[in-house]
């Protein structure tokens, strides 16, 4: 009994230095994120943070795997559900829009992250690649095959649609404070985010969905008007009755 406890507030000493530094490192990068800061947010001194993570380095590691590691499970577990294309495709941009609406440091993280990465390299990105974001794009690109064969995606390439679908899902709250400028209050309150998912949704679904009967319309109309039927004696040639 006293090891359950012991191992459960060790537990919880980690959750909550992982939680200050994930804000830390979203807010400062890796190079002006400072364990201090981290410490006192987790309400830890600095001996107990270096006991759990040996540096800052592998505190930033450990906050990146945390970030991605929740977020490829949510994913991952919609990706393998028995659905239809369409619902799957809906339920994962949904999950994926739930998951950076909880976690606002998320995207700052990852933009923080990739100017690491083209600045100075980073020892991190291909871990997370290998470990997060190749398996979900494959699944993703299966997906896309299997819509595509029954008929109700458009043939687009995942390699350009997902980037495309990734942005318009984050690009949002990264870009919130400009929001607030443009448009006036507060564009991460409850309404706003819930106008913005179905937003988000509706227009994924515009730009993916084939629509059963519009494009057959629409391809009629861009088909050649047909020529009118040759006249004879000025009039119609016109069939027996």
């Amino acid at each position: 009994m006293m090891a359950e406890k012991t191992n459960a507030r060790a537990e919880s000493t980690r959750a909550a230095i992982l939680r200050a530094a994930l804000r830390e490192f979203a807010d400062e990068g890796a190079a002006g994120a400072r364990t201090g800061a981290i410490a006192r947010a987790a309400r830890v001194n600095k001996a107990l943070l270096y006991y759990y993570f040996k540096d800052k380095e592998t505190l930033y590691g450990a906050a990146l795997d945390q970030a991605f590691g929740e977020l490829f499970q949510r994913l991952h577990e919609i990706l393998d559900r028995p659905l239809a294309p369409r619902e799957k495709m809906l339920a994962y941009a949904g999950a994926y829009f739930d998951f950076v609406a909880a976690n606002p440091h998320y995207p700052r993280l990852v933009q923080q992250e990739m100017m690491r990465a083209g600045r100075t390299g980073s020892p991190h990105l291909q871990r997370i690649v290998q470990r997060y974001m190749r398996p979900l794009f494959a699944k993703l690109s299966r997906l896309f095959e299997e819509g595509k064969r029954r008929g109700e995606f458009r043939d687009v390439a995942p390699e350009q649609f997902v980037p495309s679908m990734i942005a318009v899902v984050v690009f949002y709250f990264a870009g919130a404070p400009m929001m607030r400028m443009i448009m006036g209050g507060d564009p991460l309150s409850p309404p706003r985010i819930a106008a913005r998912r179905a937003a988000v949704l509706d227009f994924i679904s515009a730009a993916l969905f084939r629509v059963q009967g519009a494009e057959a319309a629409a391809s009629r109309a861009r088909a050649p008007a047909p020529h009118p039927e040759p006249r004879r004696n000025g009039h119609r040639r016109e069939g027996r009755r």
